[in-house]
């Protein structure tokens, strides 16, 4: 009998087996569809655990949850002192079953005697960073799916930094996860037992409180929020995830008077309805913010992803229409802002530094080098960034003042070690009030900054392929790219390739092609990490927004002309 088969049979004839998954083992006839959820375990990579909810080992569900919990536990036994008093934060959001599996986490955690810290209610994944280090514990746990459709949950670990786990500790506690011999027979202890025994707290309004006070510490300009607070409008969506607290109260206390939330989306619903995907980098899930922004003549638009690490951002253009931003255009924004504020109030170090990723426009480079900031460049994932913050915390090589990546994460205060959507959405609000005092929108910065460090136009192109044969369909497609190294895209000569599964520029090994062409311009290619798509990132450089434009659209014909010929080709 197949593997698959037998560990669908193990499942099915475990006599405790939960009702719920239980039932619908028994509806499953199709063969590929049962293969599908029990040829593998959910791979825990170094974020964690995603995937669909539902039965099987190949699933998100209270089975895989206390895998990796027994896992995680097992390895902090080992090798964290103290990790039994010092406990592990749990936080998750607004998605089917979130609550149910941060209570799973939990009891694995008491049932191990280790202290877990579980949050009351949902809490966005910054707070899970900033409560991490604010009680000194050993581990974080948040269950979130991010952006991800409705049928996905996931589960993502942390460091004692606050930082979610480098690939070193996700490749011990992975070993110790493998060392299961059976996950239907780990024991997790009842919540109110666990408070009963003292192994479990509850966490709830006093690290709101500390959080909101930290936030706003990084105000640069308090005096234009009061300046421009009684005529400026902003409209915030939290997609129905967990932002909707958090930024409304900052925002407040910051003294904005005028924070129009999008009534449709402001309460936590799993199935995000009202969107097609509650995902900040697409245009339709603004669309009833947008409504709401035309009638309150709103000066800036927000939303934030269910987790609330990532936010977009809407502007009016210079014929009063409103524009998305993308993720680089935004942090741009935000860099420009900060680096010229702190420098105007004698503020700016001498050794600081911005940290980006390498699929981040080279737009923030050029920013930070006018201001004599160095730039440093991680793996794609925020964790690369976090774990930058934490050497350089050590070393005092650097002062950190600005992190981000393309797709829309951003980190002003290092309070947090992941992307931060409630800090940059404060930020962005004050930035934008700080312009308007002065007659500016923010698509007149933007068209400024481009004026002088010249036009980056990029783009982010995705194809997914899903299940076994997808996975094994994305492994041949960067297989045939190593085998047939690129010397041109379009008109312009590959001036570098990078490949980064080498382990160059010394970091971490990475499954990531990138070629530079002769005029900085650039491509590069990269599974994700998380979900079966693999990635094209493009970027474009010219000295005209039309030349710019030009370019990236030849580089995405060319790139994309390709890979639908090698899809096809194999299949």
């Amino acid at each position: 009998m197949n593997d698959y088969r037998l560990a669908f049979q193990r499942w099915k004839q475990h006599a405790q087996l939960e009702p719920t998954i239980y039932r619908e083992l028994g509806s499953l006839t199709d063969e590929t569809e049962i293969e599908d959820r029990f040829y593998r375990h959910l791979e825990f990579g170094t974020g964690g655990l995603r995937g669909i909810i539902g039965a099987g080992t190949n699933r998100m569900n209270i089975y895989t949850v206390r895998r990796a919990t027994e896992g995680l536990a097992r390895h902090l036994l080992k090798n964290a002192a103290g990790a039994k008093q010092k406990g592990v934060v749990i936080a998750y959001d607004s998605r089917h079953l979130s609550p149910e599996f941060a209570a799973e986490a939990a009891g694995v955690l008491a049932q191990n005697g280790i202290k877990a810290y579980l949050f009351r209610e949902l809490r966005p994944t910054p707070m899970l960073s900033f409560a991490l280090r604010h009680l000194r514990a050993a581990a974080g746990i948040v269950i979130t799916a991010s952006h991800n459709p409705p049928e996905y949950n996931g589960y993502k670990v942390y460091g004692e930094d606050g930082g979610q786990i480098p690939p070193a500790a996700a490749d011990q506690i992975l070993n110790e996860i493998n060392n299961i011999d059976d996950e239907l027979r780990i024991v997790s202890m009842n919540i109110d037992e666990g408070i009963t025994k003292g192994l479990i707290e509850l966490l709830g309004e006093e690290i709101d409180r500390e959080y909101t006070s930290r936030l706003l510490s990084l105000s640069l300009r308090p005096e234009a929020v009061k300046q421009a607070a009684n005529d400026f409008h902003i409209v915030f969506t939290p997609l129905h995830g967990t932002g909707n607290q958090p930024v409304r109260k900052v925002l407040r206390e910051l003294g904005f008077a005028n924070v129009h939330v999008v009534r449709e989306q402001e309460l936590p619903d799993p199935n995000f309805s009202t969107v097609s995907s509650p995902n900040p980098e697409e245009r339709q899930a603004f669309e009833l913010a947008l409504k709401l922004a035309r009638e309150v003549n709103a000066d800036i638009v927000l939303g934030t992803d269910p987790d609330a690490d990532r936010v977009g951002l809407v502007t009016k253009n210079t014929a009063g229409e409103y524009v998305t931003l993308n993720g680089n255009q935004t942090g741009a924004l935000l860099l420009q802002y900060i680096l010229e504020q702190r420098k105007a109030t004698g503020k700016l170090p001498s050794n600081g530094v911005m940290l980006k990723t390498i699929v981040t426009s080279e737009l923030g480079r050029a920013i930070a080098s006018a201001y004599n900031v160095a730039t440093v460049d991680t793996l794609t994932g925020f964790k690369f960034i976090g774990e930058k913050i934490n050497e350089y915390e050590q070393t005092g090589q650097y002062q950190f003042l600005f992190g981000y990546e393309e797709s829309y994460g951003y980190l002003i205060g290092d309070f947090v070690r992941d992307k931060d959507a409630i800090q940059a959405a404060m930020m962005a609000c004050e930035m934008a009030a700080f312009y308007k005092t002065k007659g500016q929108t923010l698509y007149d910065v933007l068209l400024k900054i481009y004026e002088t460090y010249g036009y980056y136009l990029e783009d982010l192109s995705s194809f997914t392929f899903k299940g076994k044969q997808g996975s094994e369909k994305i492994t041949r497609m960067m297989d045939e790219l190593r085998r047939k190294p690129l010397t041109k895209i379009g008109e312009l000569s590959v001036q570098a390739t990078k490949d980064y599964a080498l382990g160059i520029e010394g970091l971490p090994k990475s499954n990531v092609l990138k070629y530079v062409l002769e005029d900085g311009s650039w491509v590069a290619i990269r599974p994700s990490g998380t979900e079966p798509k693999i990635k094209f990132y493009f970027s474009a450089v010219d000295k005209s927004h039309a030349g710019a434009e030009l370019k990236l659209n030849r580089l995405k014909s060319f790139v994309l002309d390709l890979v639908n010929q090698q899809s096809s080709r194999r299949g």
